[in-house]
């Protein structure tokens, strides 16, 4: 019930039919403003603060300003942003719209009940909306009070059903609103706040006898997106799709890549022939990618790349930009889990042999890259030699251990002050090998985890998750 709140604050609105190219809105103020210029600013996906400056107008009498422009315009949900960049007020705004706007900026006005409309009916209706859900966020504001002051179970049932209560409230004014003007955004944007309403259960699987423990979960994940409509751009300019879009892969998809990688591909195939809203997704899905915390997630940054941005799909990106995804894209390819790993002809750091990857022979090999001046190398290698000895050695594990570069003197002694003799240490002495290229290892230290066959399964570790890793693959393996 928290989110009732929140979703009153959006100040939601429909949009006029289409009358023309740009717009024209006449702003009034009740009082003077401190300001000379005001400004017209709209959302892109996010929720407030993240909000885009389009038009600005100089002041008149320091009440009024005209917003002009002949320029065809996206409709969304716009605001005009005053008093010193500290207060906005949120209106309906669409191509060809012509109308005025009048604020009251004293100083007991909010941002709702001090704003009227004229030449505009659908901006009136989303004032009367916004007043609805600003009394239910009262309400729902005394129920949190009460509830933090309920002693029995009995008081917390009852609250409970009265938050239920605003709820569906909420829902059943959304859903009216769709019935009437079924060819409004505001419909449009109502439909795409619509979360999936279970079937009231129980429900079984196909023996008619075995409870469906997951028929919530797939429901609601099959029908996530149902209400929202993907060839319509306007939607973006409305602080909807970012949180909609990382709520659907951060809870409702399994971390997967091959899973995350498919969803993907839906979506984008759904955004398909819109500007804003395909944009938007490859980027969000691309940077979440990129900087996920969760091992194998680069996967997704290189199937997104090599499956949109290398065929022209980024048409946003210079030649410049572009160029960096793709060598990006190609360094993490050739060691994404699941790969076998590149071969290595490496040397040892004291006899000089020759000391390949794939000799060795181990039911487990840990790859770590190094540097003798590195502070965090200084901090992992011990505590890796640690875990190694009282764990990883009695699973079979054996660590090959690649010194970056520098003096091979100070490398020798990193080894021996360090205790690793036990480790297979080497170092590219002939410098032919590209293993920063084929490992990523651009910084260090970096660890990998290959199994039996040398195949990758385990990126991005150190020395606090190499055994649940292990453990797991092994459950996996028996299961």
């Amino acid at each position: 019930m928290k989110k009732l709140a929140t979703i009153a604050s959006l100040c939601l609105c429909s949009f006029a039919a289409f009358a023309g190219k740009g717009y024209k809105i006449e702003i009034t103020f009740k009082n003077d403003l401190p300001d000379s210029v005001v400004y017209l600013a709209h959302y892109f996906g996010k929720r407030l603060p993240t909000i885009y400056k389009i038009d600005s107008a100089r002041l008149t009498d320091k009440r009024k300003a005209v917003f002009t422009s002949k320029e065809e315009v996206l409709g969304g949900i716009y605001m005009v942003v005053y008093n010193r960049n500290s207060s906005l007020a949120e209106f309906l705004l669409d191509n060809g719209n012509d109308f005025g706007i009048t604020i009251d900026n004293g100083e007991k006005q909010g941002a709702i009940n001090g704003v009227t409309f004229r030449n505009s009916p659908e901006n009136e209706r989303y004032l009367a909306y916004n007043r609805q859900m600003e009394q239910l966020a009262e309400q729902n504001k005394k129920l949190n009070e009460q509830l933090a002051k309920a002693r029995t179970h009995a008081d917390t049932m009852a609250l409970s059903r009265e938050f239920a209560g605003l709820s569906e409230q909420q829902i059943a004014y959304r859903k009216q609103y769709i019935k009437k003007y079924p060819n409004t955004l505001l419909a449009k944007i109502f439909q795409a706040l619509q979360v999936p309403e279970v079937p009231a259960g129980p429900h079984y699987l196909e023996d008619g006898k075995t409870v469906d423990s997951l028929y919530a979960y797939q429901y609601y994940r099959a029908h996530y997106w149902d209400g929202f409509d993907f060839k319509d751009d306007r939607l973006i300019h409305t602080p909807i799709y970012d949180a909609k879009l990382n709520d659907y892969f951060n809870k409702w998809i399994y971390q997967i890549p091959d899973t995350i990688n498919a969803e993907a591909d839906k979506l984008l195939s759904a955004t398909k022939g819109t500007r804003e809203l395909f944009r938007y997704t490859l980027r969000t899905l691309t940077t979440n990618a990129l900087q996920s915390k969760i091992m194998g997630m680069d996967e997704v940054f290189v199937h997104l790349v090599e499956n949109y941005y290398m065929k022209g799909a980024a048409y946003w990106l210079n030649e410049k930009d572009l160029k960096w995804y793709e060598d990006r894209a190609k360094k993490i390819r050739p060691n994404v889990l699941g790969n076998i790993a590149p071969d290595l002809n490496l040397q040892d750091v004291f006899t000089l042999q020759d000391k390949p990857l794939h000799d060795v022979k181990a039911k487990y090999t840990v790859l770590i890259v190094w540097s003798y001046d590195c502070g965090t190398c200084k901090k992992e290698v011990p505590l890796l030699d640690s875990v190694y000895k009282a764990q990883l050695k009695g699973k079979g594990v054996k660590v090959y251990s690649i010194a970056s570069g520098g003096e091979l003197t100070q490398i020798q002694k990193f080894v021996t002050d360090n205790h690793i003799e036990e480790w297979i240490n080497v170092a590219d002495i002939n410098n032919n090998t590209g293993f920063r290229d084929k490992y990523d290892a651009y910084s260090t230290p970096k660890v990998y985890l290959f199994d039996e066959q040398k195949k990758i399964i385990g990126k991005g570790l150190d020395h606090s998750n190499i055994m649940e890793v292990i453990e797991w693959t092994e459950k996996k393996n028996k299961g």
